[in-house]
């Protein structure tokens, strides 16, 4: 995590630094928001002034356009981790500018199990529940109990249900809408050493567990870690086949007529079917490690694109609009970028 810039807010600021992918032009301003009412108070001087702003966490699921972003950039800094029982379960209360992954690390301190599989996920709490983060069968989802907001049209705070987030795969209602500013996040967590049961076959196979079954919580953990560090997907500064947004694409989603022949596929709601992004990318001719110049294909993991070294945002949209349409042509199936992009379109 980048140490916070001193004074608080910066002029001309160069995003790539801020984001894991190590694209993305200036800024106008940086604001540095340490508290909640600093974070509020920005974006609403900025919604007042008619000021462009981005929300900015841990830039791990963000890509910016060469350009950069003609606003205020306000980085979520605010951080905060409170423990409330509730029966044989836990509130765990956490600010917006918490790094998720210190988050796992003080729950499976405190004995409580329920996001061990989430572990290694790069960025802040804040920004977990609005794209629904999820890994190796679990999703923010099952144990989000509230997000606390602050509503930008009525300029009030106020606490959003389960319900109110409509919570998809990959997805909430709070994804690419501006009207709601996350401060905080309430989880729900069960008291136990025992992980929740494991719902991903991998998983399972790296515990010597069967599917459904349950391991110590930090076992869970130190497996989840070794699976992400082996596709790429823990940032590493030693690992340039980390220097990416996470997952490009996401999984499709499709009625079970759409399906390519041979392709994995697992149950999803509404009777429809999810097949895997990966294999269609790698059966459309895009193996591992495929690339143009300074941009490509993890050589680790096919849904991750790579910036190889001094790339440009342009030559990343270049290159997954490429990979994106090879994937149509050859399967007539439409991949879904993951990460929010500022300034630019796929």
């Amino acid at each position: 995590m980048l140490d916070a810039p001193n004074p608080t807010a910066d002029r001309s600021v160069v995003l790539a630094d801020y984001t894991t992918i190590r694209l993305g032009g200036s800024a106008t301003d940086l604001v540095w928001a340490s508290t909640e009412a600093e974070l509020v108070e920005c974006v609403t001087q900025a919604d007042a002034d008619r000021t462009p702003v981005l929300v900015l966490g841990g830039g791990s699921n963000l890509v910016v356009a060469d350009a950069g972003f003609d606003g205020v950039v306000v980085r979520v800094a605010h951080t905060g981790i409170r423990f409330e029982p509730d029966g044989d379960r836990v509130v765990v209360r956490v600010e917006a500018g918490e790094s998720w992954d210190d988050v796992v690390v003080a729950s499976l301190a405190r004995g409580l199990a329920g996001i061990e599989c989430l572990s290694g996920i790069p960025g802040m709490a804040g920004a977990t529940p609005i794209q629904n983060v999820g890994a190796y069968g679990a999703e923010i989802s099952h144990v989000v109990t509230a997000v606390r907001a602050f509503d930008r049209v009525e300029k009030r705070e106020l606490v959003l249900s389960p319900a109110d987030c409509g919570f998809g795969y990959r997805t909430s209602a709070l994804k690419h809408r501006d009207r709601y500013l996350v401060v905080g996040v309430d989880l729900v967590l069960t008291e136990s050493r025992m992980s929740a049961p494991v719902g991903y076959q991998q998983l399972a196979d790296a515990l010597g567990v069967e599917l459904g079954g349950r391991a110590p919580a930090v076992d869970v953990r130190a497996a989840v870690l070794v699976l992400r560090a082996a596709k790429g997907m823990l940032i590493d500064p030693a690992d340039p086949e980390s220097v990416s947004a996470g997952s490009f694409f996401t999984n499709p989603v499709l009625a079970a007529s759409a399906i390519p022949d041979g392709a994995p596929q697992w149950p999803a709601p509404d009777r429809l079917v999810k097949t895997s992004a990966a294999w269609l990318i790698e059966q459309a001719g895009f193996g591992r490690g495929f690339g143009h110049g300074r941009v490509g294909l993890s050589r680790k993991h096919t849904l991750a694109l790579v910036n190889r070294g001094g790339a440009t945002t342009a030559e990343l949209i270049l290159f997954a609009a490429y990979i994106r349409d090879g994937v149509r042509e050859r399967f007539g199936v439409d991949l879904e970028v993951e990460p929010a992009l500022i300034g630019v379109r796929l």
